[in-house]
């Protein structure tokens, strides 16, 4: 028998929430621009969003490790660029068609990644969830299923006079 997991609907979630969650994909056009000549930069930008927010909501921490885990291979495959075009420029060989060949390759995951990423984003800032092949899944399970990590607090017991009065 499966178990119902009851998702926060748009207009549970209060604008904070979809506001940080749409960050986590905002984040990447930030460190985009920033980290281009040093893709990890990238990566280590998504890692400190995701660490920062990820208690303030499931819903927030869903969407910045999912921004998150799609980070990690565009940034590899950035990084592999990046060290071929400085080994080329030091070793002067010049370019070889394969390096054209990974650039295309470079070119065609980070177009997918940043139209993957506006669909996250416009989907998070309506209060929607929006599952990337592979990364949603994975980020689903870890804040909504069977075994997921709550973000959620203890309750706080009520405020009482002492006892006696």
């Amino acid at each position: 028998m499966t178990e119902v997991i009851k998702l926060p609907q748009p207009n549970e979630l209060s604008e904070r929430e979809k506001d940080d969650a749409m960050g986590a994909y905002l984040m990447m056009f930030a460190a985009w621009a920033v980290g281009l000549p040093l893709p990890v930069l990238n990566l280590i930008a998504a890692v400190i969003y995701f660490y920062v927010n990820k208690k303030s909501s499931r819903f927030v921490a869903f969407h910045a490790l999912q921004s998150l885990f799609s980070q990690v291979p565009v940034t590899m495959v950035n990084i592999g660029l990046v060290a071929w075009l400085v080994r080329t420029l030091i070793g002067s060989n010049g370019f070889s068609s394969a390096f054209f060949i990974y650039l295309s390759f470079m070119v065609l995951i980070n177009l997918l990644y940043l139209i993957f990423s506006i669909i996250g984003l416009v989907h998070a800032r309506k209060g929607r969830f929006y599952y990337m092949p592979l990364f949603g899944r994975i980020s689903f399970n870890r804040y909504y299923g069977p075994n997921a990590e709550s973000s959620s607090k203890p309750p706080v017991p009520p405020n009482r006079p002492p006892e006696g009065f």
